[in-house]
C-alpha cells in the first residue's frame, strides 16, 4: 500500500492511502489512529477516518509538525508491511431490525421493478448480506455500509428528498445505510430501522464506527412498533 503524508490546516495532519477502498485498508487506518492516540494523548483533540484516509486534529500550541510527520510516517511504514493489520480495540458487530414495506419504504417498489426482482427478492438481497463500515459522516452517526450486493446496485435519486426521517434504510451505488436523524437526502428508500443509532448518552455516541461488520435483519410491522418504530 502506497500513501501520501501532508498538513490539512493550521493543526492537522491528513494520511491519505493511493489505494482502492477495501476493509484490510480500513483496519490499518484505525490501527494507525489507535496508535496515535496512544502516542499523543490529550494533543490530539479528534480524528477522522475516510474511505482512504486518516485526518487527525492536534492543539495548535503544542503540535510540533516535523516531529509529527515523522512519527506518523514511520507508523504508516509499518502498518504497510503487516499484511493483515488487526487493531488493538476490537470493533463491533451489529445487527439491525428493519421494517421492509412501502409504507415506510418508497422506492422499495421502485428497486424491485427497475432491477426485475420481486419485492422479496430485494428483502432477501439486502438481508442476506453483511457489510462493512468504511466511514461516518454527512450526519452525525451516518455510517457508509458496503459493498451492497450488484443486482441491488442503482443510482441515487436525481433530485434529492427535502426530509428524510430518522432510521431509513437507503441504498445509492454500492452502498447501504440507515439515516439516523431526520435530514434531507439523495438516497433510495428501503426500508425503516427502529433501533436509534446516535444518542449523546452512550459511549460511543454512535451505535457504528469505522470497522464494525453490519446485517440487517427483516421485522414485522408488529415488532417494529414494539421496539418504537413509528409508522408514517
Amino acid at each position: 500500500m502506497n500513501f501520501e503524508l501532508g498538513p490539512a490546516g493550521e493543526a492537522a495532519m491528513r494520511l491519505v492511502f493511493t489505494e482502492v477502498p477495501q476493509p484490510s485498508l480500513t483496519k490499518a487506518l484505525i490501527e494507525i489512529e489507535n496508535r496515535a492516540r496512544q502516542h499523543f494523548g490529550s494533543t490530539l483533540t479528534d480524528s477522522v477516518i475516510g474511505y482512504t484516509t486518516l485526518t487527525l486534529f492536534f492543539s495548535a500550541s503544542t503540535l510540533e509538525r516535523d516531529r509529527t510527520q515523522t512519527w506518523l510516517s514511520e507508523q504508516a511504514e509499518a502498518i504497510v508491511l503487516m499484511d493483515h493489520p488487526t487493531p488493538e480495540h476490537s470493533t463491533t458487530d451489529v445487527v439491525l431490525p428493519v421494517l421492509y414495506h412501502p409504507s415506510v419504504a418508497p422506492d422499495l417498489e421502485w428497486i424491485a421493478d427497475d432491477r426485475g426482482l420481486g419485492i422479496d427478492d430485494v428483502i432477501a438481497l439486502h438481508t442476506e448480506a453483511t457489510y462493512f463500515a468504511y466511514a461516518t459522516g454527512f450526519a452525525p452517526g451516518f455510517c457508509y455500509l458496503g459493498t451492497l450486493p450488484e443486482a441491488l446496485q442503482t443510482p441515487r435519486l436525481d433530485t434529492p428528498r427535502a426530509t428524510v426521517p430518522a432510521g431509513a434504510v437507503a441504498i445509492a451505488d454500492a452502498q447501504t445505510a440507515v439515516y439516523p436523524c431526520d435530514s434531507p437526502g439523495g438516497w433510495r428508500l428501503i426500508g425503516a430501522c427502529p433501533e436509534p443509532l446516535f444518542n449523546l448518552n452512550n459511549t460511543p455516541p454512535s451505535l457504528l464506527t469505522v470497522g464494525a461488520t453490519v446485517r440487517f435483519e427483516p421485522i414485522s410491522e408488529a415488532d417494529f412498533r414494539a421496539l418504537g418504530g413509528v409508522m408514517p
